[in-house]
């Protein structure tokens, strides 16, 4: 008999997956660059010419079973040790190549880094908004998902609400910052609030919570800014990175997981994912991406057009009389609707070859998700359509 569990979800597919098919068809109608896709979280620069380049190089003059042999259980060591390197420089922590695991992405990462520290029948908090997959992430190791309530003004952690979602049971936090879908970039007071909130219940419970700190977005922080980075506020953090973003890689598939290193059993949570590998099959990550994107830990792509357009729609929706949170980074503005129904709202939208996703997926009913990774020239145009849209179904906002 065939599981029944993965059968049922094919009538639950994803709403971003969805409505990013619609525009695909809709394209082929009426010329794709007709449509005004905003539903897909995919990168549109290119990647540096600098790993362009040294992937050729890499396939020019390294020994080919060298280079495309399966890599160690536990991660190739030169790639660990740059990583591991960079760490210490730029963030200031005493990162080792043992605290280095090399995964298939951040959803590589997420995965063995749950399930170092979280036991079927635990419970895993989240603060909305969030990214959906999380709901796939969490249940899949047998834990529960509980989702605290957004803050809604600025998409900060809701910690007022977030009292009451804690206890005997919470083995982890699972933050995302830079965050998908708001943009929201947790500040340093956030970070040391959130810490101090772990020390004391772990201290309540009798038991370390843990962070997971979902770090895709690190380097896509606008104003001049950075991320602060949650491994310095808090010992018991692993940090889950992805080379998706910074070097527009999503293809590749290349990340780590870092263990803080003053995690409680720091030395023994590297092995452990070794060890989850063999049961989830995110094991031995592509060689050549991985090599290459070690090389180019602190370079990216030109990651400016994403804030020139967050400024461009956020200036519109301004305008046209929308509330909305301004983005600190990331290549998502999240506006609240014209409408109590995002569903309806974005559904208007299509009308005008508008694709919106409504934000009740990522428990932020009301508001609808605008992924602007797309070419400045394009989101230019889209701004006479998202004024006929709002003035045709909103003339009384």
């Amino acid at each position: 008999m065939i599981n029944r569990e993965y059968l049922a979800m094919l009538g639950n597919k994803s709403v971003i997956r969805e409505l990013s098919e619609y525009a695909t068809a809709r394209g082929k109608e009426i010329g794709y660059e007709n449509v005004f896709d905003f539903s897909l979280g995919n990168p549109s620069v290119p990647a540096p010419d600098r790993y362009r380049d040294i992937s050729i190089r890499l396939l020019q003059e390294e020994e080919p079973l060298k280079l495309h042999g399966y890599n160690p259980t536990q991660g190739d060591p030169r790639v660990k040790e740059k990583v591991a390197e960079s760490l210490r420089r730029r963030f200031g922590l005493p990162y080792t190549p043992s605290m280095i695991f090399p995964t298939s992405g951040a959803a590589g990462a997420i995965a063995h880094a749950l399930r170092c520290v979280v036991e079927p029948g635990e419970e895993v908090i989240v603060f909305a908004p969030y990214f959906s997959e999380y709901d796939q992430y969490v249940g899949r190791t047998g834990a529960k998902l509980r989702v605290v309530p957004a803050k809604t003004d600025d998409f900060q952690i809701n910690f007022e609400a977030a009292e009451e979602y804690f206890n005997e049971k919470t083995a982890a936090v699972l933050i995302n910052t830079p965050n998908n879908p708001s943009g929201a970039v947790y500040t340093e007071e956030t970070l040391r609030r959130l810490a101090q909130v772990l020390t004391a219940k772990s201290a309540r419970y009798g038991h370390t919570i843990f962070l997971v700190s979902d770090e895709p977005y690190r380097d896509i922080v606008f104003d001049g800014k950075t991320q602060a980075y949650p491994a310095k506020f808090y010992p018991h953090t692993l940090t889950c990175y992805s080379f998706s973003k910074s070097l527009s890689l999503p293809g590749e598939r290349v990340g780590y997981v870092a263990v803080c290193p003053d995690c409680e059993q720091a030395d023994k949570m590297v092995p452990m994912m070794g060890q989850i590998s063999r049961g989830i099959g995110h094991n031995c990550p592509s060689s050549l991406p991985m090599l290459a994107a070690a090389c180019c830990l602190e370079d990216t792509s030109d990651l400016s057009v994403y804030e020139t357009n967050m400024n461009l729609l956020y200036d519109t929706f301004r305008e046209l009389g929308f509330t909305v949170p301004r983005p600190g980074g990331t290549f998502y503005i999240m506006p609240k609707a014209l409408e109590e129904d995002a569903v309806a709202f974005c559904r208007k939208a299509l009308k005008y070859d508008l694709v919106f996703v409504p934000g009740d997926g990522f428990r932020a009913p009301g508001f609808f998700r605008v992924a602007y990774c797309v070419d400045t020239e394009k989101v230019e145009r889209s701004l006479a359509a998202i004024r006929r849209f709002v003035e045709a179904e909103y003339p009384d906002r």
